[in-house]
């Protein structure tokens, strides 16, 4: 078979045909008496075992000697392209991503995509300055889209740059609500507490509602925070929460602060106190639990959690029975 025939079969150009001769990658078996190339029933399956090589990523190098050298192992080389394939398209992701996330400024010049590109750049510098500079600029200077600053917000580690890019998400709207949320649900714990701590600072009734889904976490850290920031809205919700946290002796102060926030009225206030009253009777707590609930007591009004300190002032230990006795006569004016 000539080689426009050849060509014309196989879909491989008699440009490409004469390449691969020079490279002795396929040699045609014979020649016509006038001279032109002849190829052979197995030239031309070698043609299709090059193409179907070089449509795995082999180089036209690797191919001629996976088909020359006997003892040559594909093992080794597939592990290889596996990792080559991997490394381009998490470089082609990365690249799609920076490039949705400028389209999404809403560019209305080059100027506008340098300077985008410019902050996206500084959001993942290495330099914590030059990353908390990017967070508090990003708000006046140029449209950062929120995915880059909620993924930067879920991974920063210094505490300053990570304040900042909260602050710059606070002042984002509504759109970073929902990208934060699914924070919550990562299996890195990190990850999960940052989420909560950025929607903590968010305003408004979503970020809200995503804090009380929030309450139901298995990680305690988190549902600690959501707690706290509820607490500081007045909703009830976080009332058995901050309780857990008095009991545990995690953020314990701010948890007996939020539930004193909480009691505006003798119905809420109640209720805190007999939520209280029940961990003391319930959880069997040690000394120290129960001189931290004994303090929660002081910020919460009304008879309950005054009845509440009257049984204290006899208990067994005598701190929690001295705390108790103080607080009544602090209630008492004396």
């Amino acid at each position: 078979m000539l080689i426009g025939e050849v060509a014309r079969r196989s879909g491989v150009s008699a440009r490409m045909l004469r390449h691969y001769e020079s490279l002795g990658l396929v040699r045609p078996s014979g020649r016509t008496g006038s001279g032109y190339r002849e190829y052979s029933r197995d030239d031309i399956r070698r043609i299709f075992h090059i193409e179907s090589l070089r449509s795995l990523g082999l180089s036209l190098r690797e191919i001629g000697r996976a088909l020359d050298e006997p003892g040559f192992a594909p093992s080794a080389l597939v592990e290889d392209l596996v990792r080559r394939t991997r490394e381009r398209i998490e470089a082609e992701t990365e690249l799609l991503t920076r490039l949705c996330r400028i389209d999404a400024t809403g560019p209305a010049g080059w100027e506008d995509v340098l300077q985008a590109v410019a902050l996206l750049r500084a959001l993942g510098s290495e330099s914590a300055g030059a990353r908390q500079r990017a967070a508090l600029s990003s708000v006046h200077e140029a449209a950062v889209p929120v995915e880059a600053l909620v993924e930067a917000a879920l991974s920063e580690t210094d505490p300053n740059v990570a304040g900042a890019l909260r602050w710059a998400l606070a002042r984002a709207g509504d759109d970073s609500t929902a990208l934060l949320a699914e924070g919550l649900g990562s299996p890195v714990a990190a990850v999960r507490r940052r989420a909560v701590q950025a929607l903590a600072e968010l305003p408004g009734a979503e970020a809200a509602g995503r804090l009380r889904q929030a309450l139901e976490s298995p990680d305690a850290v988190v549902r600690g925070h959501a707690a706290l920031a509820l607490g500081t809205r007045g909703v009830g919700d976080a009332v058995p929460s901050l309780i857990d946290m008095v009991v545990e002796g995690r953020n314990d102060t701010d948890a007996a602060d939020a539930l004193s926030v909480l009691a505006v009225d003798t119905a809420t206030a109640d209720g805190i106190a007999a939520g209280i009253v029940g961990r003391l009777a319930h959880d069997a707590a040690g000394a120290p639990a129960r001189g931290r609930l004994t303090q929660a007591l002081a910020g919460i009004p009304g008879a309950r959690a005054s009845g509440a300190l009257v049984e204290l002032s006899g208990d067994g230990d005598p701190a929690v029975a001295l705390t108790a006795t103080y607080l009544l006569r602090l209630r008492d004016g004396r």
